[in-house]
């Protein structure tokens, strides 16, 4: 157990400049919580569509009650931390009060301002809240003109200035194909971000959360979080972004063109570089808004997403879509139910749990109490130095000292979790590469 490699302490100029690369202190806030539930619901829950067609009226939406206190139950349930609503989707049809435009659930059956109803609940609970607004829109006439980004940014100061603290602002990079080609006020929008929300992160097609590149619930073999700085106008471009949504069910299948966003290798020649992580998008059914196909993800389908993501360096954001009815139905909430007692359950019985800190050499070893049956290891880097670990073996031995349990991987980043499922009384963590002296924040090992 006490392999070393070469350059494992390997500090020049070039590892100092990837290193100089940190997260900003609401990215650290995000990366503490990064379970969360998307909410799709609007004018295409009441059409069955998936995306509008320009055509709706506020006649078209003909839901008349909705249960706000059900949806923040059921993320209570699954062990989510927060809530971002689709305030605009791209038909344009508006789920809060705004001054900006007639097509509001202020004018129809419902008359209840959702965006409301559903912060407060959150509040109640101490559940964060965000918003997702849609940047192309169908029905409003100003789109395509200079008009329009007062127009997005009005409803924008709207949404961030009478709903309470906002934790993540969700901007979409889906654009049809005959709309008009038009270029959003980017920075201008995120102006107003950060002067009314200062803690929010702005994702997507923002500077703080990258999409993973799929809604399928993929993520890659090493996740970094220090990528080329280009890669947060990558979502922006009307050539790149969904056209249909054919194309946004296609991409389902799909993995990111770029498997390796930040290795040293791809890092080497990049002129500018930041600290942005990834992102996963999934619905919990095929499609985003009810019923969406009407088949429902089990419990283990996303338990194992939740793996794959928060425990690969990433966040989750989970979309489950109320009904006409306004509730979540019992089969989505079964799933989530479970799924949150598999997290739950994942971290309840600790063999040993660490802090080790800046590392004096490429080994942590940890010793059990007793022989025990290890189900996860869990592992976090000090990402507020960086993202450091390249390379690392972890190993179970059991009293003989024999080998158990040995996984090789890569990353490590904000969390790693790892399925274990072996007897064993001592474990070692082996780095071996890293860009300058590794800092573990913790080390946990569960039954």
């Amino acid at each position: 157990m006490k392999e070393k490699s070469n350059d494992l302490f390997e500090r020049d100029s070039k590892i100092e400049r990837l290193i100089s690369v940190r997260p900003s202190e609401r990215q650290l806030r995000h990366a503490e919580k990064p379970f969360y539930l998307f909410i799709h619901f609007g004018m295409n829950t009441s059409t069955g569509r998936e995306w509008g067609n320009g055509s709706e009226t506020v006649d078209d939406f003909k839901i008349t009650e909705i249960h706000p206190d059900q949806w923040v139950e059921v993320a209570l349930s699954a062990q989510a931390s927060g809530l971002i609503l689709t305030a605009k989707h791209h038909d344009g049809f508006c789920l809060f009060e705004t001054k900006e435009t007639d097509f509001s659930v202020m004018n129809t059956a419902l008359g209840t301002d959702v965006v409301r109803a559903l912060s407060d609940e959150c509040r109640k609970v101490g559940l964060d809240f965000g918003v997702y607004l849609s940047p192309w829109d169908m029905h409003e006439k100003s789109y395509g003109t200079e008009k329009y980004n007062d127009f997005f940014v009005s409803q924008l100061k709207e949404l961030l200035s009478n709903y309470g603290e906002i934790f993540e602002v969700w901007f979409d990079g889906a654009k049809g194909e005959n709309a008009v080609d038009f270029e959003y006020d980017w920075e201008r929008y995120y102006s107003v971000v950060r002067e009314l929300q200062p803690n929010a992160c702005i994702s997507i097609c923002g500077p703080d959360l990258r999409w993973v590149g799929n809604e399928a619930g993929k993520t890659r073999k090493s996740e970094f979080s220090v990528v080329p700085a280009y890669l947060t106008d990558a979502e922006k471009t009307h050539e790149k972004s969904q056209h249909s949504p054919d194309e946004a069910k296609k991409m389902k299948k799909l993995t990111s063109k770029d498997e390796d966003l930040g290795s040293r290798k791809v890092l080497r020649d990049q002129p500018d570089l930041v600290w942005y992580p990834a992102e996963v998008d999934v619905s919990i059914r095929d499609g985003w808004f009810h019923p969406g196909g009407g088949h429902v993800k089990s419990a283990k389908k996303l338990f194992e997403i939740f793996l794959n993501s928060v425990g690969n360096n990433c966040s989750l954001l989970l979309n489950v879509p109320p009904n006409k009815e306004g509730l979540i139905e019992d089969e989505d909430l079964h799933s989530l139910s479970a799924l949150g007692e598999m997290i739950e359950r994942m971290t309840q019985k600790p063999l040993a749990v660490i802090s080790p800190g800046e590392l004096e050499s490429n080994t942590v070893a940890v010793d059990f109490e007793t022989s025990s049956n290890v189900r996860f290891c869990i592992i976090e880097e000090e990402i507020s130095k960086s993202q450091r670990i390249e390379s690392f073996e972890l190993v179970i031995y059991n009293k003989e000292r024999r080998t158990t349990f040995r996984h090789r991987g890569t990353v490590i980043g904000s969390r790693k979790i790892i399925p274990v499922g072996a007897e064993g009384i001592k474990a070692g963590l082996i780095i071996k590469q890293s860009r300058s002296t590794p800092i573990i924040k913790k080390i946990g090992f569960y039954a």
